[in-house]
């Protein structure tokens, strides 16, 4: 396996996964490419490529065998999220916001540290069933409208190995 910056004493990454993310950095160009092209497409024949590309990769890529998005990256926390999390956790939500959330430079609730504070070492999410919006939508690659968030899908190819191996199928 290789020895990826991302570990931690958290569940370690299949070598596949980590494979496809090295492929996807390595194929960074094809990929910038790739989305250059998909961009001057109709919504619709977008999301006519990404989508069955979305099924077949989660067909074998198993997200708690990777948890990769909740150890580098962190979601974008509505006031609905904060309402409900703090709900669920029986904290008030301003006592919710000062205990694990700050303010990033666009003024959006972010988590304070990472990896995620809710990640277990089991990469279980200890709020999954109140996770805020944006960790229920990752990694968006099933969305409607792809041509409308390509740009995340880049940045996304990065981080999660599924959105990779879609994207490293594309620029085949």
């Amino acid at each position: 396996m290789y020895p990826l910056p991302w570990h931690t004493t958290f569940a370690v990454m299949p070598e596949e996964y980590q494979q496809l993310l090295l492929q996807a950095k390595k194929k960074q160009k094809d990929i910038a490419k790739t989305i250059s092209r998909l961009s001057k497409m109709r919504k619709g024949e977008v999301d006519r490529k990404i989508h069955p590309l979305h099924h077949k990769a989660f067909n074998h890529i198993n997200c708690l065998a990777c948890a990769h998005c909740c150890k580098t990256t962190g979601p974008l926390f509505t006031r609905k999220d904060i309402t409900t999390i703090a709900k669920h956790l029986k904290l008030a939500p301003a006592e919710f916001i000062d205990r694990y959330l700050r303010l990033d430079e666009d003024n959006d609730y972010v988590l304070q540290s990472l990896p995620c504070t809710f990640l277990g070492e089991d990469n279980y999410c200890t709020l999954y069933a109140v996770r805020p919006k944006a960790c229920r939508e990752y990694p968006h690659t099933d969305r409607v409208n792809q041509a409308g968030i390509l740009t995340l899908a880049k940045k996304n190819a990065a981080i999660c190995p599924a959105v990779a191996e879609i994207f490293l199928t594309l620029s085949k």
